[in-house]
């Protein structure tokens, strides 16, 4: 809030309009009144200028404009809180003609301009509305990158703590002597002190409707939560039995695993391999053996293949390992690590169908009639072996593989399968 000398000065000041010049004005006002007050100032000053009725004179009006840019025309436009106010006011048509020639000048040349030699009483008199044409509207000043102040929730009910009088006519000039109604009066009545007083009351706060609402209701309180309320050291710690444990028997696992990838592993070697992963199931996950490298190992090891492949049924990247084992290349090997899976654990239908028409697609697509013969033999053994031990559904696939059994019927093998599908059908 303002005090009161400081209120006395600055009307006065306003009222120096009528007489003395605005930069002798503006020097007293920078001398008097201490910087720490002028945020308190110009907050209850814009209220003024935009009220309506209007409580300022024009005179003390322009001294107010001047004011507010003298003080802010040294910051950078963007950081300027008062600068859209001075250019609204200029562009506004409904503005004096006087007042808005005012505002350019401040803004065009505010420390040279000929405006601050004159009083604002010298100016309104001075001043031709035919010889002086305004510019078009300059673009919308930036967005202010300082911080904002706190916005409720409620700010379009929020109203002005001071309204204007009702029985006042809108747009009326409360200095006008046409007016018949006496102003509104602050103190002793008379103009000086109602100024005064709405200087010192005056300010951009707001009042916002007060919103009464019961306290919401406690959340019951949950068995589990109560143990949490009064914490004791009854808690016992829990400890990892995993840490500080012996991995050599991993490591040697890893290390024969590496070895099966690059080519057949000794007798010795693969009974050493089964016999840890059966007694421990869970170094499987350790051994090192991705997806990609699969291939490998089903080609050079795959004995080692399908155990490995059974322990990790129950892992939830057994997909992949499925994906790369149906679309690598047809052998004597992967057909045999997926027969032995078949009568192990149970495969997915879809992988055992999917693998069964790669076997096809492979030997119709081979070039060799000698590796094609032969592709056909073990192809034939296979679904024959499948068809006996009732894996698959020879009903699932009864096109597809009588039409695979006529092409090679030159083959004795496929005319066995062929025979057999027709006592099944």
């Amino acid at each position: 809030m303002i005090t009161k000398p400081a209120t006395s000065i600055l009307y006065s000041l306003l009222k120096d309009g009528e007489k003395r010049p605005l930069e002798d004005i503006i020097n007293d006002f920078s001398s008097k009144i201490p910087k720490s007050m002028h945020s308190e100032i110009f907050s209850a000053l814009v209220i003024l200028l935009d009220d309506t009725p209007k409580f300022l004179k024009s005179t003390e009006r322009l001294v107010a404009f001047a004011l507010i840019h003298h003080t802010y025309s040294p910051l950078k436009s963007s950081t300027n809180p008062y600068l859209s106010l001075l250019k609204n006011t200029a562009n506004d048509e409904k503005t004096e003609t006087f007042e808005r020639a005012f505002i350019l000048h401040l803004l065009s040349s505010p420390t040279t301009s000929p405006v601050m030699k004159l009083s604002p009483a010298d100016f309104i008199t001075k001043f031709d509305p035919s010889s002086h044409r305004f510019p078009e509207p300059p673009p919308p000043p930036p967005e202010n990158p300082l911080p904002k102040p706190f916005n409720s929730l409620f700010k379009n009910t929020a109203i002005k703590n001071a309204i204007p009088d009702p029985d006042i006519p809108r747009g009326c000039d409360i200095n006008s002597p046409e007016f018949e109604f006496p102003p509104p009066k602050i103190g002793s009545g008379d103009r000086s002190e109602a100024i005064t007083g709405l200087l010192q009351t005056l300010s951009l706060d707001v009042l916002y409707p007060h919103w009464t609402r019961p306290t919401p209701p406690r959340l019951p309180v949950l068995d589990g939560e109560l143990v949490w309320v009064n914490p004791d050291s009854t808690h016992e710690p829990l400890w990892d039995t995993g840490m500080c444990a012996d991995t050599s028997r991993g490591a040697a696992v890893r290390e024969l695993i590496l070895k099966a990838l690059k080519g057949p592993l000794a007798p010795s070697q693969q009974e050493q391999v089964l016999l840890e992963l059966t007694s421990d199931p869970k170094l499987v996950y350790h051994c090192g053996l991705t997806p990609r490298k699969l291939p490998e190992l089903v080609e050079n090891n795959p004995l080692i293949a399908v155990e490995v492949l059974i322990k990790l049924m129950n892992s939830p990247e057994i997909s992949e390992y499925f994906t790369v084992l149906v679309n690598m290349d047809m052998s004597l090997h992967s057909m045999e690590v997926v027969n032995r899976l078949t009568t192990a654990v149970e495969l997915p239908t879809e992988f055992v169908h999917m693998y069964i028409t790669n076997c096809i697609s492979s030997c119709e697509n081979i070039k060799d009639k000698y590796m094609q013969n032969r592709l056909v033999r073990l192809v034939c053994v296979f679904l024959q072996s499948l068809i006996r031990n009732k894996i698959i559904n020879v009903q699932d696939l009864f096109i597809e593989v009588q039409a695979f059994c006529i092409e090679f019927s030159r083959i004795r093998e496929a005319a066995g399968l062929f025979r057999l599908l027709k006592t099944l059908e």
